[in-house]
């Protein structure tokens, strides 16, 4: 599709132990799409050498990356201390107030508890990681079940937080129509290959009225733009899907959901990120420099979110009874 490779302008070792595949639009399934932008895996877990191409559908406006590994090998491009496997403390202490968080965009209430559901019911955390958010909403009196593709992750929330855990993606076999009231996804729709068959998997598993929450990172955010490759949120190749809001709600509405909200989130430590990683590519000026500064990334992120142009974009939709 694309006359520029640059997802295989590999060393020849590298492009033999991976796999690759040209993708159709994971939304509205044309294959008529744009070269958009590119770049290179920010923390390779073999060496540098790899450059990647995304690309927007001309149709629907869902920017994705093309082309990709194949799912049997993307695990490849997950080095072993990939950061949302590790363990992590949960956080603790009271609610957030829905109104504060909306007006400062910090902390997420649904992130820290305070989910779109009459009291404590039953939790699926998709892309669970570590398990602290298990853990968590465990400590609120959620029955809690994790899904992940890592198996080590898997193994640690069972074994070590003793929750149940599953192995795999969506739709899985082992979860039975229905049997959830909430199904979260922070920071995992972007990951999975094929986010419309997730997100239609996730509405069987809900009850009637049941709630799914999506946080993705925002591509059409201003530090996207600023920092172009070097975004945090962008995170090549392990990122496949590139949401926006209009994108995402599309996504939520063509696998059934009625979308209540799409809001944006401050995300001060991803500014801080893109900002080293582009300082350290010899990128940027003064500004650039200033905003690895935490007070700094603190104000301009919340600048960004009042501007609605936050870094993460976090959707509540409903199964409809």
């Amino acid at each position: 599709m694309l006359a520029n490779r640059p997802a295989l302008a590999a060393e020849p070792a590298r492009r033999a132990a991976v796999a690759w595949e040209e993708s159709a639009c994971p939304l509205c399934g044309r294959d008529d799409a744009a070269l958009l932008a590119e770049g290179a895996d920010p923390t390779p877990a073999d060496g540098p050498g790899l450059r990647f191409a995304v690309v927007r559908c001309r149709h629907c406006r869902l920017a994705y990356t093309n082309p990709r590994p194949t799912p049997d090998t993307i695990a490849r491009f997950y080095p072993p201390d990939y950061a949302p496997h590790a363990p992590r403390r949960a956080r603790r202490g009271r609610l957030p107030s829905r109104f504060w968080s909306r007006v400062f965009g910090r902390p997420c209430p649904e992130r820290r508890g305070l989910l779109p559901w009459p009291g404590p019911g039953r939790l699926l955390d998709f892309g669970c990681g570590g398990g602290s958010y298990l853990r968590r909403m465990a400590d609120l009196g959620w029955r809690v079940t994790g899904l992940d593709v890592a198996p080590q992750v898997v193994r640690a929330v069972r074994d070590g937080l003793g929750f149940d855990a599953h192995l795999g993606t969506l739709p899985h076999p082992d979860l039975a129509p229905g049997s959830f009231d909430v199904v979260t996804m922070w920071q995992a729709l972007e990951h999975v290959h094929r986010p419309l068959a997730v997100l239609r998997a996730a509405y069987e598993l809900l009850v009637p009225g049941g709630k799914v929450v999506v946080a993705v990172p925002n591509f059409d955010s201003l530090p996207t733009g600023w920092f172009g490759e070097h975004w945090f949120g962008l995170d090549l190749p392990r990122h496949l899907t590139h949401f926006t809001p209009p994108t995402l709600t599309a996504m939520l509405r063509a696998a059934g959901f009625r979308v209540e909200s799409v809001r944006g989130m401050v995300h001060a430590d991803w500014l801080r990120s893109s900002a080293r990683r582009a300082a350290a590519a010899g990128r940027g000026g003064p500004v650039t420099r200033l905003l690895r500064w935490r007070p700094a990334a603190r104000f301009v992120a919340w600048a960004c979110y009042a501007l609605g142009r936050a870094e993460c974009l976090v959707a509540v939709a409903e199964r409809p009874a």
